[in-house]
């Protein structure tokens, strides 16, 4: 794992690298996503029997209560339990996030209210490729079912045991084995096995990114999901406990970006040799081998609040203060997520902590949040005009309505009169 000086051109090279243009992504996903809308099942299934020639020889598109049943056979009791003990905490944060009615009297006479009503349906893309993301599946669905959605699919492209156990756990009945951009635009557009629903959340690789913002035009996406990315900002702590959490991270794909920003060379030097013993005992396939040194790095800055502005500045999806937490959360104004003190290593968000690890990366954390129960609702507002409010507000309507020259709209309120 490389130490580089944080300078600006080092700055400048991070940014570009994770805010790049995706163009043969999005060539691709085009074609595709053009395809299944043109011609709907036929496409789902040839570009399925494309790209996973084992899922394309199954009978049905759906998993049938008969696998459902086989795979809670299957499946221990202790991961049972765990998929419960993950959902209930997920559920309690998303009830707390929940949106809420309100009416408020803005002056005599007129009142302005808000009323929360669930979207109708969605969709949920659950990853399948090394392993099918059982952790997706709680973060889309639960916060959903809070928010009263009535319709919810799932869609994986190999959904394994686990997944299906755990749909099952939490109410889930139309999961589709089906993946990849087609998946993405059977639900914005529909065919006849798939209706098409109203929003699509949950992360995927590039070309499921690039999918969904393709469809963005008609159907809502949750948020830009680019490869992930953790910093740990600190100039002290566990050197060994640090170390892996920037390998936890870098585990999720090779282009995973993991980083020590530190403004302490001793302590630089110190998570360096501790990321190399770490690495020694992962498996030779695991990503973080590739991660770890293409795309992470420890980031020296010449200053304590050179790094605190630098964080800001990149916006992390995951952020971990594990040494005076307290007092560099008050300098930290961008981050999709912070894990706050020595024992919050980032996998508790990942799983069970009830935070959600949907989150925002390549800088989107400057503009929003991760995924909330907020996500799945639409707050609409209630306008009423009493005719006290109407004698107060009508003069002033028609002042502004005229200075638009929207002359339609000052009749609109002069025939109340």
């Amino acid at each position: 794992m490389r130490i580089l000086k944080l300078t600006a051109q080092t700055e400048a090279k991070l940014m570009r690298l994770r805010e790049g243009d995706d163009r043969a992504a999005l060539q691709t996903a085009a074609k595709i996503v053009a395809d299944v809308r043109l011609r709907g099942d036929a496409a789902l299934r040839m570009w399925n029997r494309k790209f996973d020639p084992a899922q394309s020889r199954r009978s049905d598109l759906w998993i049938t209560p008969a696998e459902t049943a086989a795979a809670k056979n299957r499946v221990s009791r202790e991961f049972l339990r765990a998929i419960s003990h993950a959902a209930d905490n997920v559920r309690r944060v998303a009830e707390k996030q929940m949106p809420r009615a309100w009416s408020l009297q803005i002056e005599p006479g007129v009142t302005v209210a808000q009323i929360v009503r669930p979207l109708e349906s969605i969709g949920c893309y659950i990853p399948g490729g090394r392993f099918a993301l059982v952790s997706t599946l709680v973060m889309t669905v639960v916060p959903a079912q809070v928010a009263g959605v009535r319709r919810i699919v799932a869609v994986c492209p190999r959904p394994n045991d686990e997944l299906i156990a755990a749909a099952d756990l939490l109410g889930v009945t139309q999961l589709a084995c089906v993946g990849g951009a087609q998946a993405i635009a059977a639900l914005a557009y529909g065919t006849k096995r798939i209706a098409a629903v109203e929003k699509i959340f949950g992360p995927g690789n590039r070309y499921v990114t690039a999918a969904k913002q393709i469809v963005s035009a008609t159907c809502a996406i949750d948020l830009p999901a680019g490869p992930t990315e953790a910093i740990v900002l600190a100039n002290h702590g566990n050197p060994r406990w640090i170390a892996a959490d920037l390998l936890a991270q870098a585990e999720h794909a090779p282009d995973a970006g993991s980083y020590l920003v530190t403004s302490s060379p001793s302590f630089a030097r110190k998570v360096q040799l501790e990321v190399m013993k770490q690495l020694d005992e992962l498996l030779p396939d695991n990503p973080a081998r590739i991660s770890i040194h293409k795309t992470g790095a420890i980031l020296l800055a010449r200053s304590w609040n050179a790094a605190c502005s630098f964080v800001n500045r990149f916006a992390p999806e995951h952020l971990s203060l594990p040494s005076d937490g307290h007092k560099v959360l008050g300098k930290i104004c961008s981050a999709g997520t912070v894990f706050l003190g020595p024992l919050s290593a980032q996998p508790f968000g990942d799983y069970a902590s009830g935070s959600n690890h949907v989150l925002p990366t390549g800088g989107w954390a400057r503009r929003r949040g991760g995924l909330g129960a907020g996500d799945f609702v639409k707050c609409i507002s209630v306008q009423t005009i009493a005719p006290r409010g109407y004698r107060g507000l009508a003069a002033d309507v028609q002042t502004l309505a005229g200075a638009e020259g929207l002359y339609a709209h000052a009749n609109a309120v002069e025939v109340r009169r």
